[in-house]
């Protein structure tokens, strides 16, 4: 068969076959390629050193440059669909299955990050996807991914909110890529590793943008939330689900660090979060003989992961297998197809795909 690729041989270079093989000399017509390509290996090592450093460093800048192209394409693949259908086999009419990556690019993450319902929801999604599932996506999946992350930051810089739920999403992705970058060859990752290291310099750079966020006073000179009654403030601190925003709440002002170590409100935050055999197992006394409902928590949670709740969650219909947002409309089969809407966690959602 012909060779149909590019000639390896440069311009103005005759061989000839020798005793020893095949040997490259210089036409004097071209003057100006090298020889013998040995007697040039000895006569000047540093000459051979620096040509062969000037070819690499070449080679090595276009690819550089062609990936960081690639890489900053901003050519998305959202299909943007309300619904999908969850299949898990193939058959006469239907050929193949449907993959965490198929998910993530058909259905509309792209426009639910913009709703405060569901915004926590695709942020822990994508967080257990950085944790563990990252390599199981396809290259467009991937793309995909860091799209929506980099949307969710921009947001989050603009809104100057959940900032620390979103360096924590940055962080564990920053990890586990640098475990994965360490295992290139072995085909861990899609992708050429320039691309990923451009990635990982994207999520330095979006970190140190969250960390010199500086929060600015609102202008308005109404009632704050220091003026309402300390019923009231302590009702809306009962609202709070994590721990550690009680603990920055109590940061602000004297009085409400006051209303922050209050053991009543500890206690309901343990006893939403675990269960009583959990906590049981957990019992913190304090110096004057009674349970340190603040100690118990963080400990806990470093025993035991917390209760998560969403203001609206992915759900599977288990009569026709369609995966949507909760509240959209399906075309599904069922009498009552309400009665057959399963809400999924994050987690489930990670599970269904794992065939």
């Amino acid at each position: 068969m012909p060779f149909l690729g590019q000639d390896w041989r440069s311009p103005g270079q005759s061989w000839v076959k020798t005793a020893d093989g095949w040997t490259r000399f210089l036409d004097e017509k071209s003057g100006g390629f090298v020889g013998d390509i040995s007697s040039f290996c000895k006569k000047d090592d540093h000459n051979k050193e620096n040509l062969f450093n000037s070819i690499n460093y070449d080679v090595a800048a276009k690819k550089r440059k062609k990936d960081l192209l690639n890489n900053k394409a901003k050519t998305q693949y959202f299909h943007q669909e309300k619904w999908i259908y969850v299949h898990k086999g193939s058959t006469k009419e239907r050929h193949g299955y449907c993959t965490l990556g198929e998910a993530f690019n058909r259905l509309d993450f792209s426009s639910a990050i913009l709703d405060s319902r569901r915004f926590n929801y695709v942020v822990r999604l994508l967080e257990l996807i950085a944790k563990s599932q990252l390599t199981s996506l396809s290259g467009i999946a991937q793309k995909n991914y860091m799209n929506i992350l980099e949307k969710v930051v921009q947001k989050v810089l603009e809104d100057q909110q959940n900032i620390r739920l979103i360096r924590e999403l940055l962080q564990t992705l920053y990890t586990s890529l640098c475990t994965l970058v360490q295992r290139v060859g072995k085909s861990v990752l899609v992708g050429n590793i320039n691309m990923w290291v451009h990635r990982m310099e994207s999520i330095l750079h979006w970190q140190q943008q969250l960390n010199n966020i500086q929060i600015t006073r609102p202008a308005f000179k109404g009632t704050t939330f220091t003026d309402l009654p300390l019923c009231l403030q302590l009702n809306i601190m009962q609202r709070l689900s994590d721990g550690r925003d009680l603990v920055s709440l109590g940061q602000v002002a004297p009085d409400l660090q006051v209303l922050s170590e209050d053991r009543l409100l500890w206690k309901k935050l343990c006893q939403y979060h675990f269960t009583d055999r959990q906590i049981r197992k957990r019992l913190i006394l304090s110096d004057k003989g009674q349970l340190d409902w603040k100690k118990m928590y963080f400990k806990l949670i470093r025993c035991y992961p917390r209760k998560e709740q969403y203001g609206d969650t992915l759900q599977l219909c288990r009569h026709c297998h369609i995966l949507s947002w909760k509240g959209t409309d399906h075309p599904c089969t069922a009498n009552n197809p309400e009665t057959c809407s399963t809400s999924l966690s994050p987690q489930d959602f990670i599970n269904l795909f794992r065939f």
